[in-house]
């Protein structure tokens, strides 16, 4: 009976950690009136990223706010893909935590929260440089930006690896790709929001 308790505990918290990290589920609930002007622009930016439906369900709750700006659009990528890590990581971590997990599949989990909490200072560093106006030039901010959001991808990248290359659970496995999957995904739309906004200002 244990076991199954056990089982039950760690699906809890998977279906918890699947929701919070939902942009379609968290973001969707923010809505700003808009025009339909801005949500051309938005969808025009999101047309030439990879997940460009879920980029344009994140970034149309925000429609008002942006406008037609690149700069607010980048920046509130860059804030939507860093609250889903900073979700995901709060996941990982009860996860790590649950009973029933094989010790291969804790080391596993350890190792991407680790990953995860380097990919939460990346992203933080480039939501904090996207506001600096003084100091260095455009280029060389963009520039900064562009190698820790990237690096911040290659993160998260590496902790779904972990789950790849060990021998864990067929369930949790599957699990912990998804959860991540969905940081990641609203991390690559970030880089290309910011490799688009950096090379239109050249």
């Amino acid at each position: 009976m244990a076991n199954i308790g056990s089982y039950f505990s760690i699906a809890a918290i998977f279906i918890f950690a699947l929701f919070t990290t939902s942009p379609s589920l968290c973001l969707a609930v923010r809505k700003f009136p808009s025009s339909e002007t801005d949500t051309k622009f938005i969808k025009t930016w999101c047309d030439a990223t990879t997940y460009p439906d879920l980029c344009f369900v994140t970034s149309s709750s925000y429609a008002a706010e942006i406008q037609d700006s690149p700069k607010t659009l980048t920046t509130k990528s860059l804030f939507v893909a860093l609250n889903s890590t900073r979700l995901a990581s709060k996941n990982l971590t009860d996860i790590s935590k649950t009973q029933g997990l094989k010790p291969i599949e804790t080391e596993a989990l350890q190792d991407c929260v680790e990953e995860i909490g380097d990919s939460i200072d990346e992203l933080k560093r480039s939501i904090v440089e996207m506001d600096e106006t003084a100091g260095k030039s455009f280029a060389f901010r963009m520039s900064d930006i562009q190698t820790w959001v990237s690096a911040a991808l290659t993160d998260e990248d590496t902790c779904m690896d972990g789950f790849s290359e060990t021998a864990t659970d067929g369930d949790v496995k599957a699990n912990m790709r998804t959860l991540i999957e969905k940081v990641a995904h609203l991390t690559s739309i970030s880089l290309a929001f910011v490799n688009h906004y950096a090379g239109a200002n050249k």
